[in-house]
């Protein structure tokens, strides 16, 4: 009876323990912050980063969070913006430090190189890509995109080439690292996210304007082929065994599917408004869609291809991007 108490005991300890861990990081555009919430969408922290925070990525061992601080609102606008990347501390949900990115303003798309010892990040202001040392705090150097707004970026498993969206272009700018030489690769309308295939043959790259994912043939750097999708594809993550395209639709709001092997958008959800982003768990299991316009979060089960909830940020949050903690 006793060892049946104590086990009872531990197990409702560990379930509240679990409840109350940061379960996704929140990037509050409108509101200046990164907000934690719990996997049940109470939040636990509120950290203040910068004006107009836009993307951010994790480091690989997860414990710190690094947000491009871009200055303004909606990458049309014609303003200088900032020129910081934040650092925020996952375990203690603080900010660490602000990496000054000297002339170089508007960071927006952020990743990390493929070694997982440099962060790279498109600026708007001028338009380009930068490499940043986040333990020195610095901008190792800079990149010509070959076109105009740059927005994600997405590096390949081997740590040669970062392919970068320039939205105002309606290409890719296939970028070698070593030597900064670029190769523009037309796409269609207003490329934004994209994704790798499981083999990294192939780039998915959704073209928002042109309500279509591009495929790009990493060998030729060639657009070989394309998937219809609904209105607006922006950001896009692919399931872990491959088959599966997931993406955010801005002006037919909701989340699209699509089948890899056959080429096809097989399913479609609708959501409440504009979802600017999307993000997915590790596991593929569940994606995330941020309603700037109505301050919520939306929770979508992937094999399911429903709804499982909605959290609300609170009054002028503007939430973007949800970055997965698990």
């Amino acid at each position: 009876m006793l060892k049946r108490l104590i086990s009872l005991i531990l197990s409702c300890g560990a379930a509240m323990a679990a409840d109350s861990r940061a379960y996704i990081a929140v990037i509050e555009k409108v509101a200046g912050a990164v907000a934690f919430f719990t996997e049940d969408g109470r939040q636990l922290a509120k950290v203040p980063v910068g004006p107009f925070p836009h993307e951010a990525v994790l480091s690989a061992d997860r414990k710190t969070l690094y947000v491009s601080v871009n200055g303004v609102l909606w990458m049309t606008e014609d303003k200088l913006g900032n020129n910081t990347i934040a650092a925020v501390d996952i375990p203690s949900m603080k900010k660490i430090k602000d990496i000054d990115l000297g002339r170089f303003h508007r960071p927006h798309g952020i990743t990390f190189t493929a070694d997982d010892k440099y962060l790279l990040a498109t600026i708007e202001r001028p338009f380009g890509m930068i490499q940043v040392d986040p333990i020195a705090g610095k901008v190792m150097r800079d990149f010509d995109v070959k076109g105009k707004a740059p927005h994600m970026i997405t590096v390949t498993p081997d740590g040669e080439w970062a392919y970068v969206s320039n939205n105002d272009s309606n290409a890719v700018a296939a970028i070698r690292l070593k030597t900064g030489e670029a190769t523009v690769i037309p796409t269609g309308e207003h490329p934004q996210g994209s994704v790798l295939s499981r083999d990294a043959k192939r780039l998915y790259v959704t073209t928002t304007n042109s309500n279509k994912i591009a495929i790009i043939d990493m060998s030729s750097r060639k657009v070989i082929g394309e998937i219809p999708t609904g209105k607006g594809p922006g950001r896009i993550a692919i399931t872990p065994d491959g088959k599966m395209l997931v993406y955010n639709l801005q002006f037919e709001p909701g989340v699209g599917f699509a089948d890899v092997a056959s080429g096809k958008q097989v399913a479609q959800v609708p959501v409440s408004s504009r979802p600017l982003s999307l993000t997915m768990t590790r596991d593929g299991r569940r994606a995330f869609l941020g309603i700037q316009d109505q301050d919520k979060v939306v929770f979508v089960s992937v094999p399911e291809r429903r709804i499982e909830r909605t959290i609300d940020t609170g009054k002028d949050t503007g939430p973007d991007p949800a970055i997965p903690l698990n």
